[in-house]
């Protein structure tokens, strides 16, 4: 279960604050599959980085009885200085994992060749989505967060991430943003809609597309 209690988050910016989230509360049970809908800047990433405990709330509180993934997507929270595999060196590390095993793993699945022993400030965006999205799956996480990784690398690597994804969703979580309906029918079950500092949740996706949709031409 993952659970917010009236969360607020406020970034304090020079000479102003930014609310992101305003008492927002709500749960996400153990096996679900939850699909986001929201316009740039709406907070989405930033729901994500709150549930995978990567940034905290301003006020309220976040409970987690399961363990999520950091954040999968162009955003990294990798060390850029390092390698990609110095970098998965540390994760398998932090997790307790073999550091071998888990190499082998990333290295096979993301495909980087020799810029696997490159510092990762020297990868594309998809490189690092690529990289972020092989060692997510080398760690057996409870619940995944995935901010459209879908979208990194050729046809093979997407079809990779596919399978993978639709393997851990028969006994796992998933929450994942998209700009793509499509994808998001794909993966998940329900649907949620970010806007105005407020998640509100709807029994299908197609129906928070529809939602979201509707706000959107409704700020035209």
């Amino acid at each position: 279960m993952i659970a917010f209690e009236d969360v607020s988050k406020v970034y304090h910016l020079r000479g102003m604050n930014k609310t992101v989230f305003s008492n927002v509360s709500f749960q996400i049970p153990r096996g679900d599959s939850i699909g986001i809908c929201g316009a740039n800047g709406a907070g989405k990433s930033t729901l994500m980085r709150l549930i995978s405990g990567v940034e905290h709330p301003t006020t309220g509180t976040v409970h987690k009885s399961m363990s999520t993934s950091w954040p999968i997507g162009y955003a990294s929270s990798f060390d850029g200085k390092l390698t990609g595999a110095d970098n998965v060196r540390f994760i398998a590390r932090i997790y307790q994992h073999d550091e071998q095993a888990v190499l082998d793993y990333v290295e096979d699945f993301a495909q980087l060749g020799p810029f696997f022993h490159q510092p990762v400030m020297t990868y594309s965006a998809g490189m690092t989505a690529r990289l972020a999205f092989g060692a997510s799956l080398a760690i057996r996480f409870d619940c995944y967060l995935i901010d459209e990784v879908t979208a990194a690398g050729d046809a093979r690597f997407r079809q990779r991430c596919e399978d993978a994804l639709n393997e851990r969703r028969q006994n796992g979580t998933i929450i994942m943003i998209s700009h793509d309906p499509y994808t998001l029918q794909h993966y998940c079950k329900r649907g949620a809609v970010l806007f105005g500092g407020n998640l509100t949740f709807y029994d299908t996706v197609a129906e928070a597309c529809e939602v979201h949709h509707a706000l959107q031409m409704r700020a035209i």
